[in-house]
């Protein structure tokens, strides 16, 4: 881009971008907005009832109506169901489980050790790809990926010799724009998939996705985007005259991408210990008799896949407590419980969350507002005889508009899987399939909307190297990435439709 261009199209970027931070901050707290639209549901659920709206149940298919949430009926399922609809909220005790054992990961500084070790020593010609990929497996580590290897980024480009503005731009792209795209079970699958599975429930009671619902498709969509990004940088953003830092911009500690000794003693450690521990589960899983297989020797329908998260849960705190006790970061037993506590601290905002989103969900499925919904939305579809292409691509587009409004992944799917997930299911799309859809786009315009505290947090970031940097300068450089990322990432989700792939075990795509 050369600079004349540039002049004339910052100015353009930085009114979109504030135009867009205007809006967002508008809405008020995820918190507060899940209330808000409880009262914007029962207010609905009884102008529907008065003129006694009905739809066939896609769940039983008997008629049902619309019930009064404003109705005595209403007030006591209210009160009554409060406790249980939090307490039984499907993705709260997963995630908590799955959070005790990344905790240990993270708070030993397994996962800061392994993401530093990830980009140093580098060859130049491969740095790019090192840090992008890098970036869709620190999801493991949620919002702490972008504190630690958004800094990295940038040390890790100057360290060979390349502009540590252009690392930083990268490593902040990688995990915003790639945020659920990691290679490793995260947090954020499991939430996904509680979701996911309460909103096609109201189709098939039964239904259950798992926590690797999507993992083959994480899997190649982590490798295509650091292609995607690394293919970019050298095309596009290596072409820009900004790239260099501001002569009066501090130096770069060195050390801070060094590795110690006793800490890649802990990283060999824990990574043998996984090993370990991998292998005895295949061999436990092996046999044909095996207790964790499920009837008829089943794998895909098992208890072992039930209870995946356990088991992501035990791998996760195995490697933390090795590495944690070789560094000494883990020095007696009461050690342990401690950290995992520290864990369950840093949820506390997304519990509290929770309990407001499973209020909201109550209501909606009482209600039957969401059997009205989906049924009349899939009844219109069909009508219009739109190809599953096109219906896909309509999904795209409107997630990916809430998305630079509602940064919380959880909080906009919460919002949007009851209505689409049985949608969906009624048209013959697999519920893990629409979740596959909203990955994307749950991930595609993260990294430019400046609603996301970490674009904040990446701008300081990149102010370290250059001062006059401002909203529009970051945007400039995520932008094209992130629209380069949305596209392939598109791309091959249609290409894994139409070869009809399974999205993970036992999730076929179609």
């Amino acid at each position: 881009m050369s600079t004349a261009t540039e002049t004339r199209e910052l100015p353009r970027l930085v009114r979109a971008m504030a135009g867009i931070e205007r809006v967002g901050n508008a809405l008020p707290h995820p918190f507060w907005l899940f209330w808000i639209l409880s009262a914007v549901l029962a207010v609905v659920s009884a102008i529907l009832s008065a003129l006694d709206v009905s739809v066939i149940s896609p769940k039983n298919g008997k008629e049902v109506v619309v019930q009064n949430l404003l109705s005595g009926d209403g007030l006591q399922l209210a009160v009554s169901t409060a406790i249980s609809n939090f307490a039984e909220f499907p993705p709260m005790a997963t995630i908590v489980v799955v959070i005790m054992g990344v905790a240990l990961a993270e708070r030993t500084g397994f996962l800061q050790a392994l993401m530093r070790v990830s980009v140093s020593r580098v060859p130049q010609s491969m740095v790019v790809f090192a840090v992008a990929f890098a970036g869709t497996m620190a999801h493991v580590a949620s919002a702490a990926a972008y504190i630690i290897l958004v800094p990295l980024g940038g040390l890790a480009f100057r360290a060979v010799g390349r502009s540590p503005i252009l690392g930083i731009v990268v490593a902040y792209t990688a995990i915003a724009s790639g945020y659920d795209a990691s290679p490793i079970p995260t947090p954020n699958d499991a939430i996904f998939a509680g979701i996911t599975t309460a909103a096609a429930r109201t189709v098939h009671p039964d239904a259950h996705v798992s926590v690797l619902s999507n993992w083959f498709f994480n899997i190649a969509s982590s490798v295509l985007l650091a292609l995607v990004i690394t293919l970019v940088t050298r095309l596009v953003l290596n072409k820009r005259t900004d790239l260099e830092a501001d002569p009066d911009a501090p130096g770069d500690d060195a050390d801070q991408l060094a590795v110690s000794v006793a800490e890649r003693k802990g990283l060999r450690r824990a990574g043998l210990v996984f090993l370990v521990a991998a292998v005895a589960i295949v061999a436990i899983l092996l046999p044909h008799g095996s207790p964790l297989r499920g009837k008829d020797g089943s794998i895909v329908d098992s208890p072992f896949l039930d209870g995946i998260a356990v088991v992501v849960a035990v791998l996760f705190g195995l490697v933390g407590i090795t590495y944690g006790v070789t560094v000494r970061a883990i020095e007696r037993a009461s050690d342990v419980p401690k950290l995992m506590a520290e864990g369950i601290k840093q949820m506390a905002p997304v519990l509290v969350l929770f309990f407001a989103i499973a209020q909201f969900l109550a209501y909606f499925d009482w209600t039957n507002l969401g059997d009205l919904l989906s049924a009349e939305s899939a009844r219109v579809l069909g009508d219009l005889g739109a190809p599953k292409v096109v219906i896909f691509l309509g999904i795209l587009a409107l997630l990916t508009v809430i998305n630079v409004l509602v940064t919380s992944g959880s909080a906009m799917w919460s919002l949007t899987a009851p209505i689409l997930v049985p949608m969906m299911l009624l048209l013959n799309v697999p519920a893990e399939t629409t979740q596959a859809l909203f990955r994307i786009a749950d991930s595609g315009s993260t990294a430019i909307t400046p609603m996301s505290p970490y674009f904040v947090m990446a701008l300081g970031f990149l102010q370290r190297y250059r001062k006059d940097a401002g909203v529009g300068t970051l945007a400039s450089y995520t932008v094209p990435l992130a629209v380069a990322m949305t596209v392939a990432w598109t791309l091959l989700f249609l290409a894994w439709w139409a070869l009809g792939i399974p999205l993970g075990p036992g999730a076929p795509v179609r």
